[in-house]
């Protein structure tokens, strides 16, 4: 049995019919950690403090110190936001060669399933 698609699709783009795209539940979890790793504070209209920054504390210059606020920051930008949806089990968050990742396992609580995801943007030189 297949899961319902009920949720609209990031980023929006119309399906093989010519309507909006639907995603399942799962993957729109997904679509929504994807949308607050990579907004900035500020980028919203209505929610000026959606978001994590991440992308800016990519260009500090690298340490442990760096690294430790990364993950602060986007661990609690995650359970502001997705707090009672998900709950994160591990976080890495790594910029090599002009590309970010992350590195994400997490518990969907409605399903007490485990999901990893690898989150990937290019960093602008």
């Amino acid at each position: 049995m297949t899961t319902p698609r009920t949720q609209l699709d990031f980023p929006w783009h119309y399906d093989e019919h010519g309507r909006t795209a639907l995603t399942d539940d799962d993957d729109h979890l997904r679509d929504m950690v994807e949308q607050v790793l990579f907004t900035s504070p500020g980028e919203r209209v209505n929610r000026p403090d959606f978001g994590c920054g991440l992308l800016q504390l990519v260009f500090a210059p690298n340490s442990p110190e760096l690294a430790a606020a990364v993950e602060f920051t986007v661990r609690a930008a995650l359970q502001r936001w997705l707090g009672d949806l998900l709950e994160v089990l591990s976080l890495e968050v790594a910029a090599e060669d002009g590309t970010l990742r992350v590195d994400l396992a997490y518990a969907v609580r409605r399903t007490a399933t485990t999901t990893t995801a690898t989150f990937t943007r290019e960093v602008p030189a």
